[in-house]
């Protein structure tokens, strides 16, 4: 038996009272109505274009606390809701697109392709991906199936730049 899914008003009590929920909930944007996690990928892309301009090892540096500190907040938020992998938890979107970001060139082809190419693999999850998904749960879980996403999403991005 599913768990009861939570109504609105608690979602927003969650994303909004703490900033653990704040950041979870990626800065407000997975409570987007409509395609949440697609919105949290957009809005992380917006917060992270100081990527664009920093050495790829303390871009990865950031993903390496963001995705630890990803951990926590998710796990939290989503023991807060009782639901494991809320839609609206999106801090995995923001960290999976920043990854590809990292290892992209920083030119706005780069990074539209990016989007595209993390979405897709976000939302299908093709092996290992969605098998990791199923297998996986907490804040690791929640977080490792978008790092996962993004390590595929980067290499697809890389062998294309190769071909082409």
């Amino acid at each position: 038996m599913n768990p009861p899914v939570p109504d609105r008003t608690r979602v927003r009590q969650v994303a909004l009272a703490t900033p653990t929920g704040f950041l979870a909930f990626g800065l407000g944007s997975g409570l987007s109505p409509k395609a949440p996690g697609t919105a949290g990928t957009a809005a992380a892309m917006l917060v992270g274009l100081p990527l664009a301009g920093i050495p790829t090892w303390a871009g990865l540096l950031i993903v390496v606390l963001s995705f630890v500190v990803g951990i926590h907040i998710c796990e939290r938020a989503s023991r807060d809701l009782g639901v494991h992998d809320h839609g609206g938890i999106v801090w995995d979107e923001f960290v999976g697109i920043w990854l590809v970001l990292v290892l992209v060139p920083a030119h706005w082809t780069w990074w539209l392709s990016a989007f595209f190419v993390f979405r897709i693999f976000d939302i299908l999850k093709p092996w290992p991906i969605g098998w990791l998904d199923r297998r996986v749960h907490g804040g690791f879980g929640i977080m490792l199936d978008d790092l996962i996403a993004a390590i595929c999403a980067a290499v697809l991005l890389w062998l294309a730049a190769y071909v082409l």
